[in-house]
C-alpha cells in the first residue's frame, strides 16, 4: 500500500462543481470531434489510509448535456443516447485503484448510463492538493478513459455516403475535478 502524497489527508472529499468538468469527445462524420460537457455534476472522494484504499463516487446530470448546439443537445438526451428523461443519472463508483506512482494510477470502477452498468478503467492523475485563497484545503484529480457507447445501448447509426459514421461508436471520457476537504 502506498502512502498518501504530500497534503492530502484522510477524509471525505466534495466535489467543487464549478472549479470540475465531466465532459466527452466523439468523431463527427468520421472527419472531426465535437466535444460537450454535462454541466450539473456532484460526488466525493473518500482518502484512505493509504492511496489504494480511497474511492470515488460521481455523478452527471444526464439532462444537463451542452455541445454548443441546442439540436444536437436535444438529441443526446434522448433515447437514441442517453435517455435523460428515463435515466437522469450518470455514475461512477470506483472500485479499485492500482499502479499509483505518487501522481498516475488505473482507477477501476463501473459506469451507469441508461440504466446499464459496465466496468471501466480509467487512467487518472492526481493533482495535487493546497490550501486555496479561502483557506479550504483543494485536491486535484483528473481521469480519462474510452468507453464504446453501444455498450450502453447507445445503437444510434447514421452512416454517410462514404461508410463513415456520423457519430463514433468509441467515445473519449475527460474528467477533471477539484475536490474540497469536507
Amino acid at each position: 500500500m502506498t502512502a498518501l502524497p504530500n497534503n492530502l489527508t484522510a477524509g471525505t472529499w466534495n466535489v467543487d462543481a464549478v472549479h470540475s468538468k465531466f465532459a466527452f469527445i466523439a468523431r463527427h462524420a468520421g472527419v472531426s470531434k465535437v466535444r460537450g460537457q454535462f454541466d450539473v455534476i456532484a460526488g466525493e472522494i473518500v482518502v484512505g489510509e493509504d492511496f489504494e484504499s480511497s474511492t470515488v463516487s460521481a455523478e452527471a446530470d444526464a439532462s444537463s448535456i451542452t455541445t454548443g448546439n441546442e439540436h444536437r443537445d436535444g438529441h443526446l438526451q434522448s433515447g437514441d443516447f442517453l435517455l435523460a428523461e428515463e435515466n437522469p443519472k450518470i455514475v461512477f463508483e470506483s472500485t479499485g485503484i492500482s499502479n499509483f506512482d505518487g501522481e498516475e494510477f488505473d482507477l477501476a470502477g463501473t459506469l451507469t448510463m441508461r440504466g446499464i452498468t459496465k466496468d471501466v478503467t480509467l487512467k487518472a492523475e492526481f493533482g495535487g492538493a493546497a490550501e486555496d485563497p479561502n483557506g479550504n484545503i483543494v485536491a486535484g484529480f483528473s481521469a480519462t478513459g474510452r468507453i464504446n457507447r453501444k455498450d450502453w445501448g447507445m445503437d444510434f447509426e447514421a452512416v454517410l455516403k462514404g461508410g463513415e459514421l456520423l457519430v463514433s461508436d468509441k467515445i473519449t471520457l475527460e474528467i477533471d475535478i477539484e475536490a474540497v476537504k469536507a
